[in-house]
């Protein structure tokens, strides 16, 4: 699916109620989950030991951190939409989240969005984007809730009137 590109505030509200787009699959490797745990100094067995999770995991296998899996929101957000004419964008926050289904180590995720609502709050546009974060070849979604981003245009004229 292609970028979606948006230049003003009138732009982006033409989305509102529509699927902005679906990103490329990302693996979730051992690796990655690895260096998450290293970062976030959680080291639980079911995250790292590999050889342990075969036997005593009900996955028989590693699973992601779901903040590990959360985390990779931004990076897929960015393969959907470019959002021009920015000062800066601020995570505002999380909504409705919940963890549906584990991502085992090596399984890959994508990320499924919707503008559920945009408010022109004095200049700024707050932007609610319903997202499910998908597993690859899976029925049930690792992750789904509202997330909250803040847009800050450059000038208040691209917010139309």
């Amino acid at each position: 699916m292609e970028k979606v590109i948006i230049n003003s505030y009138e732009e982006f509200e033409k989305l509102v109620g529509k699927q902005i787009g679906v990103s490329d699959y990302v693996e979730l490797s051992q690796e990655r989950i690895n260096l998450f745990a290293d970062a976030t100094l959680d080291h639980q067995w079911i995250h790292v030991d590999t050889e342990r999770a075969k036997v005593d995991s009900p996955y028989h296998s590693t699973i992601a951190h779901g903040y590990l899996t959360l985390s990779m929101l931004p990076y897929m957000w960015n393969q959907i939409i470019q959002v021009n004419n920015l000062k800066m964008m601020i995570n505002y926050g999380m909504d409705k989240m919940k963890f549906g289904q584990a991502v085992l180590a090596g399984q890959s995720i994508r990320l499924v969005t919707t503008l559920h609502s945009l408010t022109n709050l004095r200049g700024v546009a707050k932007a609610e984007i319903k997202f499910a974060i998908e597993i690859k070849d899976q029925p049930k979604k690792a992750l789904e809730g509202v997330a909250v981003f803040l847009y800050y245009f450059l000038t208040s004229s691209l917010f139309g009137g």
